[in-house]
């Protein structure tokens, strides 16, 4: 689905509650890339993995210059022979630290090997975001969840498009530089011992 499409989507949904949700979610999982400096680990179930989304968020880093939000695709299948960018096993949800975020997206509830992977993620610090069910286990152990209808003409690939799209156009308030103790004693000091102001 491309830009247009994108924009088409987003006319018929003006006014839903849709439009703002997937905005939200989106801006959840930028800012917490992008504090961290990083770090997108994407998972889906073992008959569905998110590649749609994992290009897409790909995409969208390049076009608004916000590298984090590049995904490491994790692969239920993935094998030593793949090329590097594919080859990355659930092994390495089980190296999932604080400061990275898990995405997790499944159509159904994922299975309880992913459950349990997803929630040693979390108990090591990891952010959990979870694009799916409504209800359930993965809901529970995510910090922010989205929803997907059911019964609806909105489905999973659908709302992917949304979020990465969102994703790709939040804009974030440019992070304060951090400044040292002494330059903020020497701004005071230059405050109190400058002459006061000429009065005419």
């Amino acid at each position: 689905m491309d830009a247009v499409r994108v924009a088409l989507l987003r006319e018929v949904l003006a006014g839903t509650e849709w439009l703002g949700a997937t905005r939200r979610f989106a801006g959840v999982l930028r800012g917490s890339v992008v504090s961290h400096g990083g770090g997108l680990l994407l998972v889906g179930t073992a008959e569905q993995e998110p590649w749609h989304l994992a290009a897409h968020l790909v995409d969208e880093a390049a076009w608004s210059g916000t590298p984090e939000l590049t995904p490491t695709l994790v692969r239920h299948a993935a094998r030593p022979t793949d090329p590097a960018h594919l080859a990355v096993g659930p092994g390495r949800l089980a190296a999932a630290r604080r400061g990275e975020t898990l995405l997790v997206v499944a159509e159904r509830g994922p299975g309880a090997e992913l459950l349990e992977r997803v929630h040693d993620a979390r108990r090591a610090g990891a952010t959990v975001l979870a694009l799916g069910p409504g209800e359930g286990h993965l809901t529970a152990l995510a910090h922010e969840s989205l929803a997907v209808p059911q019964g609806t003409d909105l489905d999973l690939d659908t709302v992917q498009h949304l979020v990465s799209a969102a994703a790709g156009e939040n804009a974030l308030p440019a992070p304060r530089a951090r400044r040292r103790f002494r330059d903020r004693l020497s701004a005071l000091a230059d405050q109190l011992t400058a002459p006061p102001p000429a009065r005419w």
